[in-house]
């Protein structure tokens, strides 16, 4: 059964809490969406980064998202209580893209990330 249109809507909702905190450079926001035991995988400039959400929190903190960063949110999937949303970001520090992976559950009525994996486009690595 497809979801409802509000499902998509609420998914959406859900992951402008990730665009919102990088694109402000504060990972207050995406704290909300990540459940605590959220993990994280990618390469960040040839290098693996992979274990706890907190690497991605250090980064939003750390690197403003500069002046012509962009997103655009694609919920791939949605389910009952999984959904498997696309993140497009163009311009993150001034000069990177990525293509992130967010795995949501539905837990206890709300939409909450407990992974992101995420592809640096290669010409942007340094």
């Amino acid at each position: 059964m497809r979801a409802r249109i509000e499902e998509y809507d609420a998914v959406v909702r859900a992951a402008e809490k990730f665009t919102r905190s990088v694109a402000e450079g504060n990972s207050r926001h995406a704290r909300e969406l990540f459940t605590d035991d959220a993990v994280l995988f990618g390469f960040l400039n040839g290098r693996l980064e992979r274990g706890s959400i907190d690497q991605f929190y250090r980064n939003v903190d750390t690197v403003g998202a500069g002046e012509r960063f962009k997103t655009r949110i694609d919920v791939l999937d949605i389910e009952e209580t999984l959904a498997v949303v696309r993140v497009l970001e163009e311009g993150w520090g001034g000069s990177i893209d990525f293509t992130d992976v967010l795995l949501l559950l539905k837990i206890d009525g709300e939409w909450k990330c407990v992974a992101k994996a995420y592809n640096q486009n290669s010409d942007t690595i340094k």
